[in-house]
């Protein structure tokens, strides 16, 4: 008896948090089917036959449908409605892969770096994979080295690093092989990527396998990046946003690798270890390497993450080669990407300490050490000392204005249709570094050629860029799975006050921090709506994201809550410094009650309370929170402890009332917008016969009704007033009178 299979459409999933990672989403029906579990390999056949990894669909979705992003249909040779096949695949780790790509990616990515981004995807001969890692559906123990994976390539690749495609040469065993620690993984070298010496491989061993000093491969010897004819090619003037570090780091160099004579007759010295640290994908390395080529400096790359995952011995050995190498001649810099990799804060050990002497032993004998850090609070603090890393060089997160000026730069060979305006799109990518930004441009350029295959001068659109921002989100953002609905505040029925406060103290501050700061004032740092339940507080806080000018960043009360110790404490830090990482940022803690209850009074030993004085100290402590405006929301105002409600934190309150007979009329209307309504249907009528209904009740109602039209006939073109009317009769009003009072009353007390 052969394995199940099903037959389903395929269907296009552009703005997928899981695009382009190899995974494949069906209906959870067709998941018990079939007998997998999220997470299985399973074989895909179409035009061609390829393999991927599956997931549920929502439970909304239809069963008849296979969800697959453009990289899978491709793979699979059909388009948006073609027929694919699936089953389920045995699980083979594969032996070897073979791939070939770019060349500046294949300069710049080392066979090691490759084989994490790699981990845990299934992969076939002839299908193009991206370097996207697969962090959807990670195993536990890899977790760690996939998000080094996806520190490191946005780092080490720079711009684009998200759109770049490699085709599987081979793969071995053939058709849908998991890639593993265990596999080797190597890349095809053509002649002129390989210095004119024919094909060749460079490969990954795998861990516990390595040779002799490390197992060290060409591609991370000193291959020339940073020089003007290196992979980057990039030059300080080309670096925009980062000139004055550039310059500070420029001044350092030059003084210790040109002009030691003039430090000696001050009878002073400097010390070259600089530790520069800013968001993924700022373009730190990028930096070094465009200094380095400024003051005519080798660049010897060193990738912490790789180095951190061989044994002690071959570390080390691979530490002592690089600074041999870095030794030999001449002014060089050891460019180290994730340097918390070799150096943790937290339990640093044998290999950190060589790793210490080996910096210790460069910046004595006047080479410069340049470490990389997108987390600078988890890089040990005895490599911060006078005589290692210390100097330190931020690289901030780039505004509004910064991002128009990085987007002119990376426009300029780009063929731009007079509807481009760059200022909108700098105003729509909040929390975008550099290679976020490079990325939208080289998404928007795919779309344009795709519209365009025939023509002779192509263009790109604004609607191209617009098409981009749909798949394209921002480094910062990477972890966050909210998907926003469409909606604004204009959609919000009736709460004409409400919309205005919402607008003046959550938009404006994150939209006019300039108005701010030039009437120097301090704009509010955070709402709490409060009102009954169903009355449309979360809908409201959807809307206010769904305008576009903001990340956003949802968490519930409890999610945040955890029974280890000082682990509560940790998710609350972590998420607003991905908060001021992706700034301007929305933080929305729904059912805040749950996380911020008055201290003093839990029996959870004392969690709580170190929950909410870590919460007090993040929303108004020593380090400063711009551009970050929180949103809390709560059905029971008197259970959130009072000192998160004080100015300076949570300052306006603001009542979220059930709405009147007027308010569910244009509630009504609202929901009622993509409703075929009859002429008989009468709303404002209608929602004055609702007393006591909610919002989410005259939601529920509109779509009860539309449900009694299908009900009555699957061909239905309107929804009439007999639909209604049997929509009113089955949904019932969920307002508790007793609750609903005493808030009203509780909002008296408060103005």
């Amino acid at each position: 008896m052969g394995e199940p299979e099903l037959t389903l459409i395929a269907s296009l999933r552009p703005a997928a948090l899981d695009a382009r990672r190899g995974v494949v989403r069906v209906h959870p029906e067709a998941l018990a089917a079939l007998a997998l579990r999220p997470g299985d390999p399973v074989r895909l056949s179409g035009r061609r036959v390829t393999a991927g990894l599956v997931a549920a669909a929502e439970e909304t979705a239809s069963a008849a449908l296979l969800y697959a992003d453009d990289l899978m249909l491709g793979n699979l040779g059909v388009r948006d409605g073609g027929q694919v096949t699936i089953s389920p695949a045995p699980v083979t780790p594969a032996r070897r892969v073979l791939l070939a790509g770019p060349a500046e990616i294949v300069a710049v990515v080392s066979p090691e770096m490759l084989r994490l981004a790699l981990l845990g995807k299934v992969v076939t001969t002839g299908d193009d994979v991206s370097l996207l890692p697969q962090d959807v559906l990670p195993d536990s123990s890899t977790r760690t080295l996939v998000e080094a994976a996806r520190r490191s390539l946005s780092t080490r690749v720079g711009f684009a690093w998200t759109s770049t495609l490699l085709r599987v040469l081979a793969a071995e065993p053939d058709p849908g092989a998991l890639v593993t620690m265990d596999t080797l993984v190597a890349w095809e070298h053509s002649p002129t990527t390989n210095g004119g010496t024919g094909t060749g491989l460079v490969a990954s061993r795998p861990t516990g396998t390595v040779g002799p000093g490390g197992g060290r491969t060409a591609v991370d010897g000193a291959t020339g990046i940073g020089r003007p004819d290196g992979p980057d090619g990039l030059t300080v003037d080309e670096l925009p946003g980062l000139r004055a570090q550039a310059e500070e780091l420029t001044e350092l160099l030059d003084l210790g690798f040109h002009h030691r004579e003039v430090l000696s007759r001050l009878g002073t010295s400097v010390a070259l270890g600089v530790l520069v640290s800013g968001p993924a994908g700022s373009g730190k390395a990028a930096l070094a390497r465009a200094v380095a080529a400024q003051v005519g400096a080798r660049v010897h790359p060193l990738w912490a993450p790789e180095v951190a995952t061989l044994t002690n011995d071959s570390a080390a050995a691979r530490l002592r080669a690089v600074t041999a190498e870095a030794l030999a001649g001449g002014p060089a810099v050891l460019l180290v990407t994730d340097v918390e990799a070799l150096a943790p804060a937290e339990a640093p050990g044998p290999v950190t300490t060589v790793f210490r002497q080996c910096v210790a032993q460069l910046v004595r004998a006047g080479a410069a050490v340049v470490g990389t850090s997108s987390r600078p609070e988890s890089v040990d603090p005895g490599l911060r000392t006078p005589d290692l890393l210390s100097l330190r060089i931020d690289v901030p997160l780039p505004d509004a204005a910064l991002r128009r000026e990085q987007l002119t730069v990376l426009t300029r060979p780009v063929p731009l249709a007079d509807d481009v305006r760059l200022d909108e799109v700098a105003t729509r990518t909040p929390g975008f570094v550099a290679a976020d930004l490079a990325a939208l441009v080289r998404e928007a350029g795919v779309r344009a050629a795709l519209r365009q295959k025939s023509a002779r001068t192509p263009t790109v659109l604004m609607a191209d860029f617009t098409a981009a921002l749909e798949v394209v989100r921002p480094t910062t953002m990477a972890a966050a799975t909210l998907d926003l609905a469409r909606v604004t505040l204009d959609d919000v029925g009736d709460l004409v006050e409400v919309k205005q406060t919402l607008t003046e103290s959550v938009l404006w501050p994150l939209t006019y921090p300039d108005t701010f700061a030039r009437l120097g004032v301090q704009p509010p740092r955070g709402v709490l709506l409060y009102g009954p339940p169903g009355c449309g507080k979360t809908y409201l806080v959807t809307a206010l994201a769904g305008t576009g000018r903001a990340n956003v960043l949802s968490v519930k009360g409890a999610e945040l809550m955890s029974k280890w110790v000082g682990e509560s404490e940790r998710a609350v830090r972590e998420l607003f410094r991905r908060a001021r990482e992706a700034a301007p940022t929305l933080v929305f803690l729904d059912e805040v009650d749950a996380l911020a209850p008055v201290r003093g009074q839990a029996t959870d030993g004392g969690t709580a309370d170190r929950v909410v004085a870590a919460l007090l100290t993040e929303l108004d402590g020593v380090e400063a929170l711009r551009n970050v405006v929180v949103v809390g929301a709560t059905n029971r105002p008197d259970l959130v402890d009072p000192a998160l409600l004080r100015p300076g934190r949570l300052e306006r309150l603001v009542y979220v009332p059930p709405p009147d007979a007027e308010a569910r009329a244009e509630i009504l209307r609202a929901c009622a917008r993509t409703v075929p309504l009859a002429e008989g249907v009468d709303l404002p009528a209608l929602g004055a016969d609702l007393d006591g209904f909610s919002a989410a009740d005259c939601a529920a109602l509109v779509r009860e009704a539309a449900l009694a039209a299908m009900r009555e006939s699957l061909t239905a073109a309107t929804v009439n007033a007999e639909h209604v009317a049997a929509a009113r009769s089955r949904v019932r009003p969920s307002l508790d009178p007793a609750q609903v009072a005493w808030l009203a009353g509780y909002a008296e007390q408060r103005r």
